[in-house]
């Protein structure tokens, strides 16, 4: 991959320090953290991290619908600054449908709050496709058919209508009105769709960088590269 330089910002009030590989540039927590509000207000995790909102958010339902991350967004934006978002899940939700289309609708409800360049991600799919390199044939939690995997990467809702290894005889009969109304939404609005990652591939994460320079139109002000003047030695290999 391009060597670029990056810089790692920690949004997260409740992050903690051993989830970094890296030591972020800028932690919001030097500001105020999620263990600070608990201790000295006494308030529980989900007081604390109330009180956090107006400093930073940790929680997807806070992307979902607090109003600061949009406005922090368009301040960046008048800075000149290009903004994307990534949304990862991970590849266990195939496991569990109803997380899985609860995933999709997080997604769905994030990306109409922000209104930024958006990418949707299913990371570490090395859990569920096969690794030749991998004497354990990799796929921890079982290998999924490239067909069953594109039912999620492009979410299919009549998923919610089905159970797994029926799908398409045996109705669900739980939740069964809840269940038609998120179809016809997801159907009406098809905005969802995911990019697979596997960190153990290469072009797996190639892929998805070049997806997020594309949202982010990176590299569209740099100048062209002139090529370097040619002389005679240049020709002589060819003589």
């Amino acid at each position: 991959m391009a060597k670029r330089t990056a810089h790692l910002v920690n949004l997260d009030p409740a992050a903690s320090p051993t989830s970094f590989e890296f030591e972020p540039v800028i932690d919001i927590k030097d500001l105020v953290s999620l263990e600070d509000v608990m201790s000295e207000l006494e308030y529980g995790p989900n007081g604390g991290l109330v009180y956090c909102f107006e400093e930073e958010l940790g929680q997807i339902e806070l992307y979902t619908h607090h109003p600061f991350l949009p406005t922090l967004v368009q301040n960046l934006t008048r800075m000149n600054i290009r903004v994307s978002a990534a949304y990862l899940i991970e590849s266990q939700f195939m496991e569990d449908r109803y997380k899985f289309f609860s995933g999709v609708l997080s997604a769905m409800s994030a990306m109409v709050n922000l209104e930024i360049p958006w990418i949707n991600i299913m990371s570490k799919m090395d859990l569920v496709t096969a690794n030749t390199e991998d004497g354990s044939g990799g796929a921890r939690n079982g290998i999924r058919q490239r067909k069953d995997i594109a039912r999620y990467l492009d979410p299919d809702p009549m998923l919610l209508a089905t159970r797994r290894g029926q799908e398409g005889n045996v109705e669900n009969p739980r939740f069964h009105a809840l269940n038609q109304a998120i179809v016809q939404l997801i159907e009406d609005h098809p905005l969802v769709s995911f990019l697979p990652l596997d960190l153990t591939n290469p072009d797996s994460l190639e892929t998805v960088v070049s997806h997020i320079d594309y949202t982010m139109q990176y590299g569209e002000d740099e100048e062209p590269k002139e090529p370097h003047d040619l002389d005679e030695g240049d020709f002589q290999d060819m003589e």
